[in-house]
């Protein structure tokens, strides 16, 4: 197949805001949570918004040779790609690690925010169990965690088993493994429009929490992030930038800025594209982008 745009899966949650709206994002509800940008999960296919399979999920249309080498080394399709905009914090979370389960290594990449808004990552310090899951009965579970105001540009590696959660006024790309298993510990007590609270899943967390103090990870030549699902990379582009992927790997690209065309289809801020493996991309215009590949 040949190189294309997609049209992202949209999910409405009760902490969603009405940034991406104005980027050409559509949703029949008041607020998007996240947008799928890549997607081969089942609970939110990305769609091909370009060429002769322009409506069909791109799941059902790409080959195993469009994917790579790379790809064919996993049972699944290894990663996922969102968009994601918080008007209001998130839920305190962790996802567990392969050991457990698929897991879900992250990266979050600071595409906006308010003023003073920040993400909390890991532990201050070293912690038990006990006193984790006492800090959640009595609701200051937030205090042992790390809270980073966040800047436009700043990426943050957050493996499986980190205590995490974004907070109230955050726009971000977020690159992770395949997965859309989450557990819940703590919710500020919230209710949704219905008037219930939604579930937790204390006994769960505890049990793939990595309680050790949380260590920063950091990259080098423009990488933001890597594992063995996948490695992404910010490029700063202008005029023309090309693209000419090998047999081993697909490249996903998302405009974080800019105006143009992409093998002459019309790009804007926000949108994604889809490289298939042994494919070129030439990129005109001016911008940045972020691009994974595995």
């Amino acid at each position: 197949m040949d190189t294309v745009k997609l049209k992202p899966a949209v999910k409405s949650y009760i902490w969603g805001g009405t940034n991406l709206k104005k980027y050409g994002k559509e949703s029949k509800e008041d607020v998007i949570s996240e947008t799928w940008e890549l997607s081969f999960h089942d609970d939110g296919l990305s769609l091909v918004d370009s060429g002769i399979y322009k409506g069909k999920t791109l799941k059902e249309v790409v080959k195993k040779d469009d994917l790579g080498t790379n790809v064919s080394t996993f049972t699944f399709f290894p990663c996922l790609i969102k968009l994601i905009d918080s008007a209001s914090p998130l839920s305190v979370q962790v996802h567990p690690s392969d050991e457990y389960s698929y897991g879900k290594t992250e990266i979050w990449y600071i595409l906006d925010h308010e003023k003073d808004a920040g993400i909390y990552v890991g532990f201050k310090n070293n912690e038990t169990q006990s006193d984790v899951e006492k800090a959640l009965n009595n609701g200051t579970i937030l205090d042992k965690l790390n809270f980073f105001k966040v800047k436009k540009g700043e990426c943050y590696f957050i493996k499986s088993g980190t205590i995490h959660a974004i907070g109230k006024g955050v726009t971000l790309i977020e690159i992770q493994q395949n997965s859309n298993l989450t557990y819940r510990l703590y919710d500020y007590n919230r209710k949704d429009k219905n008037g219930n609270t939604r579930e937790l899943h204390i006994s769960k967390a505890l049990k793939v929490i990595d309680y050790n103090k949380y260590e920063p990870i950091t990259f080098n030549e423009g990488i933001i992030g890597t594992c063995k699902y996948f490695t992404s990379k910010k490029v700063e582009f202008k005029n023309e930038y090309v693209i000419e992927n090998d047999e081993k790997s697909f490249s996903s690209i998302t405009f974080i800025d800019g105006l143009g065309t992409v093998n002459d289809i019309k790009f804007k801020k926000y949108d994604t594209f889809f490289v298939p493996a042994n494919k070129k991309a030439i990129i005109k215009g001016n911008g940045e982008f972020i691009i994974t590949k595995v």
